[in-house]
């Protein structure tokens, strides 16, 4: 089984929980705890949700290769720890990356056998209206990651898979088309 799936798309369009449909579906697929700089928000937990680290420790980890991609997104830094990914893959999972479009195309050049899968809103008016409505973020954050999401938005043709999440129990029966139909090939 031991393939990896990268997961992207803008902020706010709805991947985690697709993500999370799609493990529940898929049995044996993991899903690799990323890094970051930012603060926890209320209710995550260091090394379950994120693996929340300082600067300088990020830092540290760039210097030594610790990690399999790495960007900045809306000010913090987030990445895919090497070590993360290998125990995974060594256990035989399958492995999803959620992780944002520079990291996607780090993990395009450097692992060219990875699934890529693109996840968009039906409209911009229906991505604004989720990062609003999540409540998690200021005006002002909120239009810094809608302006982050035209630019992402802008890069979906470099994807071989896009799942539109207008529905959600109709993307997660598509991206879950998309990843059994990798793991049986």
């Amino acid at each position: 089984m031991a393939r990896v799936f990268v997961i992207t798309g803008p902020s706010g369009v709805g991947k985690g929980t697709l993500i999370r449909g799609l493990l529940d579906r898929v049995p044996g697929l993991q899903l690799a705890v990323s890094a970051t700089t930012r603060q926890p928000r209320p209710g995550e937990e260091d090394g379950v949700d994120y693996h929340f680290l300082s600067d300088a420790e990020f830092d540290r980890l760039v210097r030594e290769g610790g990690f399999v991609e790495h960007a900045t997104y809306s000010g913090n830094r987030y990445g895919t720890l090497r070590s993360e990914l290998e125990r995974r893959l060594a256990r035989g999972a399958g492995v999803v990356l959620e992780i944002e479009l520079q990291g996607a195309r780090q993990v395009r050049a450097s692992m060219p056998e990875a699934v890529q899968i693109f996840i968009a809103p039906p409209s911009p008016e229906a991505l604004r209206a989720r990062l609003v409505g999540r409540g998690t973020d200021d005006a002002a954050q909120v239009e810094d990651r809608l302006k982050a999401a035209e630019r992402e938005l802008a890069a979906q043709d470099e994807f071989a898979h896009v799942v539109v999440n207008d529905r959600l129990e109709h993307a997660t029966d598509e991206l879950e088309a998309i990843v059994r139909s990798a793991l049986a090939a």
